[in-house]
């Protein structure tokens, strides 16, 4: 039977990536992988997940990935870059405060408008949200104050906090990432049926002090499976 394995913010470490597909999750060309974005910043090598993912896209896997945050920053700060010479713009010195300089470093260029455009084409391809028969993907949430909260895109990147109303998703559950959860909530958020989401990240490039984060989680929603690799990036 086809599986469908959703995985949330790598955060830029790859080997981790490499080791949950390979070793845990064993891909078939027939099953789906749903990456529900921040591929870049905060762990050391965010090119490097993009480039994986692009092999896989490569190889004839059925890839379908989000836009999340992270890339948003990136693809702003590229575009912003353009039109400067010495001067960093606003949106770099923000992205800076939350990994630009690992993700930049794994690029090996130091302005964002050094980046190869493929790189800036494939995150600017990122969906905002994905929906199946029987759940809606987005990195970090939706708009319920609005009539269509599939219209607003920001949200789906940004979003922190929101109540899921369910007339407007179709009676569908929401799965997001953005904003790290403990592994033993994430389990809950699966087993009970009183929630009306499933956040699944869980902080990959968290270190040893954050007892229950730091794995890069899989979740294969035809059996509700959880699966989770430590990294192995530090």
């Amino acid at each position: 039977m086809k599986k469908r394995w959703v995985i949330p913010d790598i955060h830029g470490c790859a080997n981790t990536l490499k080791q949950l597909i390979e070793s845990i999750i064993q891909p078939t060309a027939e099953d789906s992988l749903y990456f529900l974005g921040d591929y870049i910043d905060r762990g050391p090598n965010g090119k490097g997940v993009i480039d994986y993912i692009m092999s896989l896209q490569e190889n004839g896997y059925d890839v379908n990935y989000l836009i999340g945050n992270h890339e948003s920053y990136c693809i702003n700060a590229f575009e912003n870059d353009k039109h400067r010479l010495f001067t960093k713009s606003s949106i770099h010195k923000e992205w800076e405060r939350y990994g630009a300089k690992t993700t930049l470093k794994s690029f090996g260029v130091k302005r964002p408008r050094e980046i190869d455009q493929k790189y800036i084409d494939w995150m600017s391809n990122g969906k905002f949200f994905i929906e199946l028969d029987d759940f809606v993907l987005v990195h970090a949430g939706m708009n319920f104050n609005i009539d269509n909260p599939f219209e607003d895109t920001t949200a789906m990147m940004w979003a922190r906090d929101f109540k899921v109303d369910t007339l407007k998703t179709g009676g569908k559950k929401i799965i997001h990432g953005h904003v790290p959860v403990e592994y033993s909530l994430i389990q809950l958020f699966i087993e009970s049926k009183g929630y009306d989401f499933i956040a699944l990240d869980n902080g990959v490039y968290y270190r040893d002090e954050k007892v229950g984060f730091g794995n890069l989680i899989a979740l294969e929603l035809n059996s509700m499976e959880l699966v989770a690799q430590p990294n192995v990036d530090y």
